[in-house]
């Protein structure tokens, strides 16, 4: 049918000026916290997987909206770590209120990307977006997936990435 030898699949991608946000954030340590800081986040999208009948991975439009859907819901934004041992989050009265390192930031609720992970750094962001995307992708129905790779970058030449064999791939999910 096509002319992929079996067991091989194809690849899209997704990157830069169409995935993108600007947030601010810290990491933090048992002991140290970073000053608050912020970047222009770059996010990059590889989808692997087998060809569905229409011949493609999967269709550009619902991926880069559900991308784009997911920075969004981080772009100008304070990302938390809900999973820190090394911070203490409060939510009372629509405030967050983080204690870090003896330092105190308090800040509207609304402000705030509250994830599950436990620190701010590229690599978890990129492990959070490629569960999202995996999440989203799984409700579209989309069974011919077997790898997402994200990528964060921080600024030009500084990212992490994270790499996420697709649960459907191996029919766990």
């Amino acid at each position: 049918m096509g002319y992929a030898p079996e067991g091989m699949t194809h690849r899209i991608t997704l990157e830069r000026n169409t995935l993108r946000f600007a947030a601010a954030h810290f990491t933090a340590s048992s002991s140290e916290c970073e000053p608050l800081h912020g970047h222009n986040y770059d996010v990059f999208v590889e989808i692997e997987g087998d060809l569905t009948p229409e011949s493609w991975v999967i269709d550009f439009g619902s991926a880069k909206r559900i991308a784009r859907e997911i920075c969004g819901g981080l772009d100008h934004r304070f990302i938390a770590a809900s999973r820190s041992t090394a911070t203490r989050i409060t939510a009372a009265a629509g405030e967050i209120t983080i204690d870090a390192a003896g330092k105190r930031y308090v800040m509207p609720g609304g402000d705030v990307a509250l994830l599950d992970i436990d620190n701010t750094t590229a690599e978890r962001l990129a492990e959070w977006f490629a569960g999202q995307l995996a999440e989203r992708l799984a409700t579209l129905g989309a069974v011919n997936l077997r790898r997402i790779t994200v990528g964060v970058e921080e600024m030009p030449g500084q990212a992490g990435w994270f790499v996420l064999d697709y649960p459907l791939a191996s029919g766990s999910c």
